[in-house]
Parts: C-alpha cells; sequence; structure tokens
C-alpha cells in the first residue's frame, strides 16, 4: 500500500469514529431526558401517595370543606393521568390545579387551629412542600436536558445522523402566563 492509501484509510477510520461519537452522544440526550422525566415521576408519585393521607388528616377538623378537599383529590387524579401517560402537554394544567388545590387547603388550614397543632398535619404539610421544592428543581432539570437534545438534533452535523436514526425533539414541560401567576391569596380567605 502507499501513502495515499494509509491516508484515505486514515480519514474513513476518523469519520468513521466521528460519527460513532455523534450517535452515542444523541443516545445518551435521548436517554438523558428519559432519565430527568423518570425523576419527576418519581417526585409527583411521592405527592401522589401522601396527598391521601394529608386529605383524611384534614377531614377530621374540616368538615365543612369538603368541595376543598374533593379538589384535591381531582387534582391528584389529573397530575397522576398525566404522570401515567407521560403527557408533558396534560401535567402543567395540572400541577397548576393541584398548586391551587393545595395553597386553599393549606389556607383554609389556618381557621382551624388544632388542625394547625396537628403534628400529623404539620409533618405532611411539610413534607408536601418538600416535594413541591424538588418537583419544581427536577422541572427546571428535565426541560434544560430537553433544550440540550432539541439543540443538538438540529445542529450540524448532529442533524445529519439525528434524522437518520430517527431522534426527535422532546416537548418541553411548560406553562401558560396564567398558570405561572402567583396564588391570590385574599381570594383564599375570603
Amino acid at each position: 500500500m502507499d501513502v495515499t492509501n494509509f491516508i484515505i484509510l486514515g480519514i474513513l477510520a476518523a469519520l468513521i469514529l466521528y460519527a460513532i461519537t455523534l450517535y452515542n452522544n444523541l443516545v445518551s440526550l435521548k436517554h438523558n431526558v428519559t432519565k430527568a422525566w423518570s425523576n419527576i415521576d418519581i417526585l409527583l408519585k411521592q405527592r401522589h401517595d401522601e396527598l391521601p393521607k394529608l386529605v383524611e388528616t384534614c377531614k377530621q377538623y374540616m368538615g365543612y370543606e369538603q368541595a376543598t378537599l374533593e379538589k384535591v383529590m381531582q387534582a391528584r387524579s389529573a397530575v397522576a393521568a398525566a404522570r401515567e401517560r407521560a403527557d408533558v402537554s396534560a401535567l402543567g394544567p395540572a400541577e397548576t390545579q393541584m398548586r391551587l388545590g393545595l395553597g386553599n387547603l393549606f389556607a383554609l388550614a389556618e381557621a382551624y387551629p388544632d388542625l394547625k397543632a396537628n403534628e400529623t398535619f404539620r409533618h405532611l404539610q411539610g413534607r408536601i412542600s418538600g416535594l413541591e421544592d424538588a418537583i419544581a428543581d427536577r422541572r427546571e432539570f428535565y426541560n434544560e436536558t430537553v433544550n440540550t437534545n432539541n439543540v443538538r438534533i438540529e445542529q450540524f452535523p448532529d442533524v445529519i445522523l439525528a434524522r437518520m436514526f430517527a431522534f426527535g425533539p422532546k416537548d418541553l414541560l411548560e406553562f401558560s402566563e396564567e398558570e405561572k401567576q402567583d396564588v391570590d391569596m385574599k381570594k383564599l380567605f375570603s
């Protein structure tokens, strides 16, 4: 073999290694999105499991607030349905209803001193508040991972392999402007 053939083989080998590296990076990004969703899913499931305990604790003290308790449980079901289907677009509105329901529940708890003093209620309230913070963190990480994936599959030369192997964009977990507004605490107490 002459030098020209070695150079051509070397260039081909480098291109093949580069294509393999690009492909492996795209696979890694795809699985990072799945992992980020799974992290949210775990936290949503934990909150899902804690809410009936909170509602039961509240029922003992808040006999006249059944509508609020029912709204929390309906929101819980909507979040669970979106979570089980991995429906990112349905999760935003369901999470908003959950946030409003929990806000109403915690605001109403202020009118029940015995409930506020109940150790189980305080523990569950703290646990759910902690889960809410963790879910917010995981949402941010999920969107960051999705964004990285979506940018990479559109950049050259990744786009070539992304199209060849059907790497597609993923949906961001987004909320409408209405869903991002702060809860009106005055309405909760009136």
